[in-house]
């Protein structure tokens, strides 16, 4: 008997309303650049955005950019809606037929959205162009308080009440068991899942966080670049966590009055975060989603407990880990290092890649989840 969803896992299709689109257009056509300066004219970014890129990218997004063509990009994809613990909870969704078809969660970060997994969805979709021969279900899910998925704002809400909604979606959706992927505040979520939910069977990261330093003598040139690159970026490019964890309503307020703002703060992490800088209109989709969705105030809650004044336990993850190294990942994983946090059941090295793995090189991305999946899935 092949797989159908539940009743309550309700289609959607996304359709920003005209007024909001008008609106969105008339703000940004008023909003002033900055005067150019000596710290604009930067081209490596040193001290952010450049004068240059902000100016070009502003008439690009009102005059070239078309919301109605990305969002038809997006409707071409299965979407779904779950209401779920309080969280309208938002869902892309590739289904198999095939009664042992493995249930795998993929879990974006910020300032990500969904829209990272869908080029990679785009090459499964390639590979296994019928539901009856895909060997997967594919969930991707917009994390609560993210776009798409707004949650209570009446209240504190946790990064464990978010992976219990992650958990609860794949339980919801009949599958007894999971493997989660991640990256970035994503990577947090599905540690948390294995950690808390036994229907979460294994985790495969592309960013894992440990405390313990890496022994230098044991690194090889690319771990040695990446050690380096992460390091010049916690010292010149990391102040922004700190606004998020301890600030969170002031830069939230500032965020959400403007998209030229929303523009620079966002488009700044794309464009330093990533090895290849991505597309210019999935950035402008990106920063789309979360101007249209008023969710970059509450997008910050994870900054809050990893940074602020909550705080958030991680322990040593006994169920298999996988995890894809590359060497521009903000937080790069040595082996050895992760160790220490995890029984890494795969581990895959990459000569090229940012942090936004799954945008930047999602056939490399699918291909170790895949390995991951075949070593581990027949024995959890």
């Amino acid at each position: 008997m092949s797989y159908s969803p539940p009743s309550s896992a309700k289609p959607f299709t996304l359709n920003i309303p005209d007024q909001d689109i008008d609106e969105w257009r008339q703000l940004l056509k008023l909003s002033k650049l900055a005067p150019e300066t000596w710290e604009g004219s930067h081209e490596d970014g040193r001290y952010g955005v450049t004068h240059k890129w902000l100016r070009e990218t502003k008439d690009y997004w009102l005059n070239t950019y078309s919301w109605r063509s990305e969002e038809a990009r997006i409707n071409s994809f299965p979407n779904y809606r779950m209401a779920i613990n309080g969280v309208d909870l938002h869902f892309v969704a590739l289904f198999s037929e095939k009664q042992d078809a493995v249930p795998i969660q993929f879990l974006h970060g910020w300032p990500g959205s969904f829209i990272e997994f869908l080029p990679m969805l785009d090459n499964i979709r390639k590979q296994y162009p019928d539901a009856k021969t895909l060997p997967y279900h594919i969930i991707v899910p917009s994390l609560p308080g993210y776009p798409l998925s707004p949650r209570p704002t009446d209240r504190e809400f946790t990064m464990e009440e978010s992976s219990a909604v992650l958990n609860q979606l794949m339980v919801n959706l009949g599958f007894s068991k999971y493997i989660a992927q991640g990256g970035d505040v994503g990577s947090f979520n599905a540690r948390l899942s294995a950690m808390n939910h036994d229907e979460c069977v294994g985790i495969h990261l592309n960013m894992f966080t440990v405390r313990e330093q890496p022994d230098m003598s044991r690194l090889n040139a690319l771990e040695k670049t990446a050690i380096e690159s992460a390091r010049k970026w916690k010292e010149t490019g990391s102040a922004y966590a700190q606004e998020h964890g301890t600030r969170p309503s002031t830069i939230g307020s500032v965020l959400s009055s403007n998209p030229l703002a929303l523009l620079a703060w966002i488009g700044e992490k794309f464009l330093e975060w990533s090895d290849t800088t991505p597309d210019l209109d999935h950035i402008l989709t990106n920063i789309s989603l979360y101007w249209y969705t008023l969710s970059i105030l509450t997008s910050f809650q994870p900054y809050r407990q990893l940074h602020g004044e909550s705080s958030v336990h991680f322990a040593y993850i006994s169920k298999p880990v996988g995890f894809s190294f590359f060497p521009y990942e903000l937080f790069p994983g040595i082996k050895h290092v992760l160790e220490k946090g995890g029984n890494i059941a795969t581990y895959e090295q990459h000569e090229s890649g940012g942090h936004f793995a799954a945008l930047e090189k999602p056939e490399w991305l699918w291909a170790d989840v895949e390995k991951y999946v075949k070593e581990v899935w027949g024995k959890v």
